[in-house]
């Protein structure tokens, strides 16, 4: 189920005291074991091009059967509206989260909270916009909690299972060139992975014949403010540069690093 593939990893020398002035290279090696699709109603992706027009009006009546899905009966009870995914149908780079919270429960778009905003930086920092890039969750309704109570829950198994297809056909009709699975339960919903996110992150997933990222969810940032956790991140995106052959320039490869004493 595990193939050994080669992945970038990231080796840098620092001198001098600001960043920016540090030297920084990127080294190929061989890998740990990849992660292979999970079991959870994914079968690996192979969809022939199609064009651009075509994906645009696949993904939208895509989008209308998934507004009006009852699949999860308690769910689309408590729901305000279908988180179905915002960008470019046409996408390289697509990001995958777990589910909406309540702001995006009540703006039908994902990743508008906090942690949407921090996403919105790391995408602008890459180089991208928003609206170049596509954005979805493994769930496309907020989890229900019961009235009265504070923040969010994860999906459930049974619930990612019964959303999975919708996920499935969005990366079929985008067909991206990489992605970004942001952390453990989109993890879990793309691969069937119990691993923890530590041991996933910074490492090539392979999902049909799309390279996947493993990295921390934009929340855990805003609970982990350290600069070693922040850079984490940040070399699991250069990773997705060099990947999708994007050029990435002195100050990018130096954001997060410590200054030299």
């Amino acid at each position: 189920m595990v193939e050994r593939i080669r992945r970038l990893t990231l080796a840098y020398n620092s001198s001098g005291d600001l960043p920016g002035e540090e030297s920084y290279q990127l080294s190929a090696k061989t890998s740990s074991d990849m992660t292979q699709p999970s079991t959870l109603g994914l079968s690996p992706v192979t969809v022939a091009a199609q064009p651009a027009d075509d994906q645009a009006e696949r993904l939208a009546s895509l989008r209308e059967s998934v507004l009006v899905c009852e699949k999860c009966a308690h769910l689309a009870a408590f729901r305000h509206t279908v988180v179905f995914g915002v960008g470019n149908p046409n996408a390289d780079l697509m990001f995958v989260g777990e589910a909406p919270g309540a702001d995006e429960d009540l703006r039908g778009e994902p990743f508008v909270g906090r942690a949407g905003e921090l996403l919105t930086r790391i995408i602008e920092t890459m180089g991208f916009r928003r609206e170049t890039v596509y954005i979805a969750n493994v769930l496309k309704c907020r989890p229900d909690i019961p009235q009265g109570s504070p923040g969010n829950r994860q999906p459930t198994p049974e619930e990612m299972q019964t959303c999975l297809p919708y996920l499935r056909s969005q990366i079929e009709i985008i067909r991206p060139k990489v992605m970004v699975a942001l952390g453990g339960v989109a993890m879990r919903g793309l691969f069937g992975t119990t691993e923890p996110m530590r041991a996933l992150r910074g490492r090539w997933h392979l999902f049909g014949d799309i390279p996947v990222m493993a990295t921390f969810h934009p929340s855990y940032l805003l609970r982990n403010q350290s600069l070693s956790e922040k850079r984490k991140v940040w070399e699991d995106m250069l990773q997705v540069l060099e990947r999708l052959g994007s050029p990435i320039n002195e100050r990018q490869r130096n954001f997060f690093l410590p200054k030299s004493e």
